[in-house]
Parts: structure tokens; sequence; C-alpha cells
């Protein structure tokens, strides 16, 4: 595929996210050809079955933005060893109402990091469960757990250490493969 839209989704609303400065990294790095645009989350209010009715207008935006890519990337911050409320707000939106799921089929990625030697593997895990459940073909390598150290992201997306940064496109030019794939033959709803 000549040209991609890759979406990509921060689990952290926090204003000095070091999961945003990765994900900064990501768009910086992104091969020649692929975009990536950031699907927001922050102004989702929280979802209830009551709104399957009747989606409030972010909602419906936030599925279109997942509808509009080839792809996404999830980008996720590890709280309490799993992933943020405000993620798994964002999910449950994203699957509502029944049989209207956005990441059916559609090709996603997982990646985080903290300074935590085991980095965002803890919450990666249960992500990929609630995306195997999504339906939803899920880049299985490399596995993007990423240690922070201080200065490896600047705010604009420069990564300081160029064995990240070839990490990271070598992330890339994968999931990019994963979604050549499956933009090629869509899956059946």
């Amino acid at each position: 595929m000549s040209d991609r839209t890759i979406g990509y989704i921060v689990g952290s609303i926090s204003s000095t996210s070091l999961n945003r400065r990765l994900a900064k990294a990501l768009e910086r790095l992104a091969p020649e050809g692929t975009t990536l645009v950031e699907i927001p989350i922050k102004d989702l209010p929280f979802y209830s079955p009551d709104y399957d009715a009747d989606f409030p207008q972010v909602a419906r935006d936030f599925k279109q933005a997942i509808d509009d890519v080839d792809g996404v990337i999830i980008v996720t911050p590890e709280y309490s060893r799993s992933i943020p409320g405000v993620l798994k707000n964002a999910l449950d939106w994203a699957a509502r109402p029944w049989g209207q799921g956005s990441f059916n089929g559609k090709p996603t990625a997982v990646i985080g990091t903290s300074q935590g030697g085991i980095a965002t593997a803890a919450a990666q895990q249960h992500l990929k469960a609630i995306l195997s459940h999504y339906n939803a073909p899920t880049l299985g390598q490399p596995e993007g757990y990423v240690q922070t150290t201080p200065g490896l992201f600047a705010d604009n997306g420069e990564v300081t250490s160029d064995q990240t940064a070839d990490f990271l496109v070598g992330y890339l030019e994968a999931f990019g493969a994963l979604v050549d794939r499956y933009v090629a033959v869509p899956v059946a709803a």
C-alpha cells in the first residue's frame, strides 16, 4: 500500500504524559506514505447503555475517526497494573452499540512507555485481551514495551536515543505491513 492513515489513541489525558511524547515520536518517525493522526478521548463522557439509542456527537465523532483510518495504535500508560480508566471508557464507546463495534477487523497495535523496567507490559496484556474480544487484528511482534529514561523523548517527538528511534521505526514498519494485509482484504462484519 502506498499511502495509509494511522490513528493513534493516547490512553492518558495528563498534560505531562510520557505516552503522549511517545505518540509524538511515532508521528515524527512515521515512514513516507504514512500519516499518523490523533483520535482524542479526553472529551468523551462516561459510557452508559442509556446512550445506545442516541450517542452524543463527541462519541459519534470518536467512532467515525476510528472508521476513517486504516489502523489504530493505542499508546497506553499503566495504572495499577492495567489500562487507565479513561482509555477503558473510550474502548467501551468504540464497542457500542452492540453489533457496531469500531474495532471489528481494524488493524491495531499497542505500545507504551514508563520509567519501570517492564514499561507497560501488564497494561498491554489487558488491552490485548480487550482488543481480542473486539475482533481487532493486533500486532504481535515486535512488542512495544519502551522504558523511558530522562530526556529520551522531547515534547516535539524527537527521540534522543538512536537505538530507541530505530526500534520505533521497525515497530511502525511492522504495523504498516499488518495494516496493508487487512486493507487489501477487509474482514467481514
